[in-house]
């Protein structure tokens, strides 16, 4: 992998944005592969999390659902879907391959 290009490309920077300045997860653990549990995120921060992306981009997750299952790149195809509006109602996407 190249870094943090590749990364901004695969992962909304929004979801960067608030776990490195909010919860302080270092840059270099925030990988599209990587879940709220590989990131030691508990069900608190994870709720956190969800209500801030709600706030600010109007995207409305179930955080049981953002804890349990999907990988970064998951919820960031969650989340463009949804600001394009094409996820209007849907679950977070799930990966199978973990």
């Amino acid at each position: 992998m190249r870094g943090n290009a590749v990364q901004t490309q695969t992962i909304h920077p929004k979801i960067t944005e608030v776990l490195t300045g909010t919860f302080k997860v270092p840059a270099a653990e925030i990988l599209p592969e990587s879940t709220m549990d590989s990131l030691e995120m508990d069900s608190l921060a994870v709720a956190e999390f969800a209500v801030i992306i709600k706030e600010t981009l109007g995207v409305t997750a179930d955080s049981e659902k953002l804890y349990k299952d999907a990988t970064l790149a998951d919820i960031t195809a969650f989340i463009d879907a949804a600001v394009d509006g094409e996820a209007a109602g849907s679950a977070v996407p799930v990966s199978n391959t973990r």
